[in-house]
């Protein structure tokens, strides 16, 4: 296959495991879905289901879906990402490139169905999550650690899969994902696919998730002398406007990047 070709079969398939996976969060999270505080065993299954979906789209090329595993099977060893197309460089850099294309555009999609969700939201930080993992504790070397053994698992797991005669396949893949968010996923969300977390941050960063509120939604009535009234800030607060926490960005694509190599490192050995 072809550099576009490459792309394509993993933009698609990218692209539907972010439509399906952020979707599935703001059913549970977003103000007045009908699926809102579906819990996280509805927000693991979902994303499952999004990993079987995308596999599947994308099974010209192997349905990789996430850098960690192209990275894992290019430290593995192998010759091929998948059947007919060998490992270099032009072949890795189409792998990556249409993963993050594609989770731009199918976290851009679940943003246009839930639009009047996010409208009707206030809460700032749900809509985030929506869009890009966060830690439940912030300490940047645990959150870190905790995104290399899931997605070390997650790759490990995968390259085993490929030595099995089941056949499962996605399906195989689907449990998997289910498994490491019902197990591994509270520290940080499990992020455990770098494109997965920044494909959707630069989509929240760019879309109209959120609108500024101007200085002047900030002011109260305050009382001076005989009821003269004059409007001053109120105590504490500042426009507020939208965050998309790139100061964590980090995390969850250097720990998966970091855990997929550590993987296919370890396969060598052990498969």
């Amino acid at each position: 296959m072809n550099f576009g070709s490459i792309f394509l079969s993993e933009a698609l398939g990218t692209g539907v495991l972010l439509l399906l996976g952020v979707g599935v969060v703001a059913n549970v999270l977003l103000a007045k879905s009908k699926g809102q505080d579906g819990g996280w065993l509805l927000i693991n299954i979902g994303w499952g289901f999004a990993v079987l979906a995308g596999v599947y789209v994308a099974y010209k090329t192997g349905g990789h879906l996430n850098p960690a595993v192209t990275i894992g099977i290019l430290f593995s060893g192998a010759d091929e990402y998948s059947s007919g197309i060998a490992i270099s460089g032009a072949t890795t850099l189409a792998y990556l490139s249409g993963q993050l294309a594609g989770a731009f555009l199918g976290a851009t999609v679940a943003y246009l169905a839930y639009k009047r969700h996010f409208d009707e939201e206030t809460d700032e930080e749900k809509k985030l999550a929506v869009f890009a993992t966060g830690p439940a504790i912030r300490a940047f070397r645990w959150n870190f650690a905790t995104e290399v053994i899931g997605t070390f698992t997650l790759v490990l797991v995968i390259l085993a899969f490929g030595h099995t005669p089941s056949g499962l396949g996605p399906v195989a893949a689907a449990f998997l994902v289910v498994g490491i968010g019902a197990s591994l996923g509270g520290p940080t969300g499990y992020a455990i696919n770098p494109a997965r977390d920044l494909g959707p941050r630069i989509a929240h960063a760019l879309l109209p998730v959120s609108k500024a509120v101007p200085a002047e939604a900030n002011r109260v009535p305050v009382t001076v002398g005989a009821g003269a009234s004059l409007e001053s800030p109120e105590a504490g607060t500042e426009p507020r406007g939208k965050n998309s926490d790139w100061g964590y960005a980090w995390v969850p694509v250097l720990g998966p990047l970091v855990g997929g190599a550590l993987a296919g490192l370890a396969a060598q050995f052990l498969f």
